[in-house]
């Protein structure tokens, strides 16, 4: 009797286990493909093509950089990525017309430096303060030319004209924010050095000015000084980097003969892409990897060596440091200089140190 009901109880509790056992592997399958179907039911993204915005005109830098990498990042993205220019008011009215869309990663801006500087020239109320830095491309240099025939064989040459002859020597510049007048003046801080600053409406047209003897010296992308110099046109001073550019191996980097320039380099043009920053997380990253492996495109590459433009490929808090650390040298020049409209320490931004 004992044995028996001992018997019992034991195939009841075997049972007991096999039932909880298939309860919990069915549980544990379920939450599995709960999980699954979470992952999958993330908001898909793009759904349909992407306006690319060049704030500038076609053929520039910025729009050619930015077809480049938009052909080769749309077949990882899966949809078109459609670049269209909206040039105006030094890019404030592309970079608007992005701020002013969805924060869907449906409209990117592509973008050169200048909206570091829109606040401090009052250009506008939007900066890339309102985007995330997907990926900067890359950023390029400056050089210091003068005209073939001339008596200035160096840096040096030029800058012991300029301080024996304070305010004389013409310099072709594009006005306050520009290349040429940001380089400009940071030569004159770190020298002490008065130039004879003359405006001009374009790079265009400070070569012209150049070529023709109406200036003294000029300072321009180091694409087209490059241009010049191989036509016998032009004589490259110097590169405005810490060190020597690739293309033209025997010119020195300014700092060899202004040792003082150092403070302010690395500093130069610069491009990049952009997406409002109330973007989600998942479209950020998806954006962010698409170029990233854009970027790796040979063609794209040999356009950028083409263009002297110093490959980067950095993105998020690495690419965003990077911004601001150009914009603090350019905003405090520009305040430095008597230029800017308002005060940087108004819109928090720091001396560089």
């Amino acid at each position: 009797m004992f044995k028996q009901k001992k018997s019992s109880l034991w195939k009841k509790g075997a049972a007991f286990c096999l039932v909880a056992s298939m309860l919990l592997v069915s549980a544990c399958s379920s939450g599995q493909g709960q999980s699954g179907q979470g992952q999958s039911e993330q908001p898909q993204y793009p759904t349909r093509q992407i306006e690319g915005i060049v704030p500038f005109g076609a053929g520039g830098g910025t729009d050619l950089v930015a077809r480049a990498i938009a052909t080769v990042a749309e077949k990882q993205l899966g949809q078109p990525v459609n670049i269209t220019n909206k040039p105006g008011a030094t890019g404030t009215v592309g970079t608007k017309y992005v701020y002013d869309k969805d924060a869907d990663g449906h409209t990117l801006l592509f973008s050169a430096e200048n909206p570091t500087v829109y606040g401090v020239l009052k250009l506008s109320e939007r900066s890339f303060e309102e985007f995330y830095p997907v990926h900067i491309m890359g950023r390029g240099l400056a050089a210091i030319t003068v005209h073939e025939n001339s008596k200035y064989k160096t840096m040096t040459d030029l800058m012991n004209d300029v301080k024996a002859n304070p305010g004389d020597i013409k310099m072709g510049t594009t006005g306050p924010g520009g290349l040429s007048y940001m380089v400009t003046a940071m030569i004159s801080q770190s020298e002490n050095a008065e130039f004879n600053m003359v405006p001009y409406d374009g790079e265009g047209p400070i070569v012209t000015a150049l070529l023709g003897n109406h200036i003294d010296v000029s300072i321009v992308s180091l694409s087209k000084a490059i241009e010049n110099a191989k036509g016998g046109k032009v004589r490259v001073l110097a590169v405005v980097n810490n060190e020597k550019a690739e293309e033209l191996p025997d010119v020195p980097a300014i700092t060899e003969e202004l040792p003082d320039m150092a403070k302010f380099l690395p500093w130069g043009p610069f491009y990049g892409v952009w997406v409002k920053k109330e973007a989600p997380d998942h479209v950020k990253q998806s954006l962010e990897k698409a170029f990233a492996e854009a970027s790796k495109d040979a063609d794209y590459q040999a356009l950028l060596k083409n263009l002297a433009i110093i490959p980067m490929g950095i993105s998020g808090a690495e690419a965003e440091k990077f911004w601001r650390d150009q914009q603090s040298i350019s905003a405090w020049l520009l305040q430095d200089t008597g230029a800017a409209k308002v005060s940087p320490e108004t819109l928090n931004i720091p001396r560089k140190q």
